[in-house]
């Protein structure tokens, strides 16, 4: 992985190409994401799904924060990434695994911090 924060994928690119960024604020998230022909889960499902084919590993810890505040659990996430191994290789699976464990690990320590 680079050395830029992907924590906020759309802040890290916003000021070398702030017309991306309005494309994506004015359409991706308007048009795309609120489209109701699939739940926000099932869009989070995809996007997760084809982060990890894709081999686009900085995007995916941000992802995965969504597809669990979109309603994924962690068993689903498992299961789907078990499930990609197969499609997209072992390596790409063992990647997004180590990666997943380390990012929901991380929401969860921040979630109980922020219950206490």
């Amino acid at each position: 992985m680079s050395n830029i924060d992907f924590s906020h994928p759309r802040e890290a690119a916003r000021a070398f190409t702030p017309a991306l960024s309005a494309f994506v604020d004015n359409t991706l998230y308007p048009d795309i994401w609120s489209d109701p022909a699939l739940a926000p889960r099932d869009r989070s499902l995809i996007t997760v799904a084809a982060l990890i084919a894709g081999g686009h590993t900085d995007e995916l810890p941000a992802h995965l924060r969504r597809a669990v505040g979109n309603g994924l659990t962690q068993d689903e996430l498992s299961a789907a990434i078990t499930h990609l191994a197969f499609y997209v290789g072992f390596p790409a699976a063992i990647t997004a695994s180590a990666i997943a464990q380390a990012t929901l690990a991380a929401s969860h320590e921040s979630g109980l911090k922020d219950k206490q």
